[in-house]
């Protein structure tokens, strides 16, 4: 299964370079000090290191935070020094998920953020159960292909109902029993927590950090118990900390129908007669999945689904969706499946990921609220209104993305309020299909007064910063650098 709330476009499109960090991140030990033995990166994964600019290290911090002094955990970081002699500190990236790998984005991102590496050194890490820092695998890459072309995302039938709830099942079992211990320790509570102990390590008095996506949730939690460290702090793609399980499902529903109304515009065709149009592709697709050229591979619904949620990310992308829906309304699913493929993470060699994976476990152990089957089909009418498109499976993904999960979630929704903060920069954008716009807003306002300052931007994809509005990089970059913080509700258009 493939849940939309993922790492930014810029994450989603690159290249999967993994970067290996000197040391290991397996459990053992004793918490000790917060020293970094900062050395070369490592080649990982069958993937070239990146360049000698890079240093990695290992931090351990406890695996349970309420026992300072049993097991830990280790974490890869990753950095480069700031290029200038006028040097602020660390600026820590998390680039969302959850479950991306910042090791592995970070090099990648560095030209989009090197202005701000004239005066900060660029870090990021694999949060705990992510990639180099104990990541988790629920499942083998033969089950996991099995499961693309067996389980239903949108059940229509008791059968398919069955196998749709049994895959959620199996999926967490499989978790438990690669996580182990982890599994109840892996929370966005526990990587903010993990994130104070970073700051110290790198030596800065308060952090400074850049969020994306699930990273901005994850920075209003740091906030939260850490006010009084909190230093230059932007948010970018903001996620609505006021939502719940479903409430997030709607959001995105909205989110993405909006994209792909954008999208249909751009092509000069009727949104909601181009939105039915697709819907009634994936109705065929969903009775006779469509040939491809990928060594025997369907193309089936879900998949075709995924392959149009990745190209909504970035509109430097929609040529490429228009190209491939026409090859799928002829009956060839090639180019939808290589996009499905991007997204999941699917290397040529059937090697998968495992971002989905890491996402998965953090997210049911954070979210308390499990919809029944039930509950969902009460929902489906309510989202398949909102989108035609999106609306059923992001319907059904509310009952099945932690259906019978073995540990119990911990919050209906995180708390953000951080009253005393510095000023953080909050930055929303009108066309963003997976965290919406509305969420900006409520996200400042969840910071408190005084805290949570607003800056739009009219434009399309997921996040704003290096994304061509010279206004957004500009306001951006003044605060991280200069300290000057907008007015609250500054647009860019």
């Amino acid at each position: 299964m493939t849940r939309f709330t993922r790492w930014t476009a810029l994450t989603v499109a690159a290249a999967l370079l993994t970067a290996g960090c000197s040391g290991s991140s397996d459990d053992g030990g004793k918490s000790g000090g917060t020293a970094l033995d900062w050395g070369r990166c490592k080649a990982s994964g069958g993937d070239p290191a990146p360049g000698r600019e890079w240093q990695c290290a290992t931090l351990r911090v406890p695996l349970d935070w309420s026992k300072p002094d049993g097991s830990t955990v280790g974490l890869a970081l990753i950095r480069a020094k700031a290029t200038g002699d006028d040097r602020l500190g660390s600026l820590l990236f998390n680039f969302g998920g959850p479950g991306g790998s910042g090791v592995s984005m970070m090099p990648s991102y560095a030209a989009t953020a090197s202005e701000l590496r004239e005066r900060y050194d660029l870090v990021s890490w694999d949060p705990r159960g992510v990639a180099a820092s104990k990541g988790i695998r629920c499942r083998d890459d033969k089950n996991i292909q099995a499961a693309e072309s067996s389980v239903d995302g949108t059940p229509d039938t008791p059968a398919e109902e069955r196998t749709f709830l049994q895959d959620a099942a199996d999926f967490g079992r499989g978790c438990q029993e690669a996580a182990g211990e982890l599994m109840a320790h892996v929370s966005t509570t526990d990587t903010a927590r993990d994130m104070d102990r970073i700051r110290q390590a790198l030596g800065d008095d308060r952090l400074n950090y850049f969020g994306i996506s699930y990273g901005t949730e994850l920075g209003g939690v740091y906030a939260h118990l850490f006010p009084e460290k909190v230093g230059r702090m932007t948010l970018d793609a903001v996620v609505d900390p006021s939502a719940d399980t479903v409430g997030h499902a709607k959001n995105q529903t909205r989110g993405f129908q909006t994209a792909l109304d954008n999208y249909l515009r751009s092509t000069g065709r009727d949104p909601e007669q181009g939105s039915r149009e697709i819907a009634d592709l994936l109705e065929r697709i969903d009775s006779d999945p469509l040939p491809t050229s990928s060594s025997g591979r369907e193309l089936t619904q879900t998949l075709a689904l995924t392959g149009i949620v990745l190209p909504l990310y970035s509109k430097t992308s929609w040529p490429v969706l228009t190209s491939a829906l026409e090859a799928a309304e002829e009956g060839d699913g090639t180019e939808l499946l290589a996009l499905a493929d991007g997204y999941n993470e699917r290397r040529a060699s059937g090697r998968y990921g495992t971002t989905t994976h890491s996402q998965r476990v953090i997210s049911c152990l954070d979210d308390k609220q499990r919809p029944t089957v039930e509950e969902t089909k009460k929902l489906l009418p309510e989202f398949e209104e909102i989108s035609p498109v999106f609306g059923s499976f992001l319907g059904w993904d509310t009952a099945g993305w932690c259906h019978d999960w073995p540990v119990p979630g911990q919050f209906d929704t995180p708390e953000v309020s951080a009253p005393g903060a510095a000023p953080v920069l909050v930055v929303g954008n009108t066309g963003d299909p997976a965290t919406p716009y509305e969420g900006a807003r409520k996200m400042a306002d969840e910071l408190g007064e005084d805290v949570g300052v607003v800056l739009t931007w009219k434009g399309e994809g997921h996040g704003a910063y290096g994304s061509g509005s010279d206004c957004v990089d500009s306001t951006v970059d003044a605060y991280l650098l200069n300290g000057t913080v907008p007015e609250d509700g500054k647009t860019c258009s």
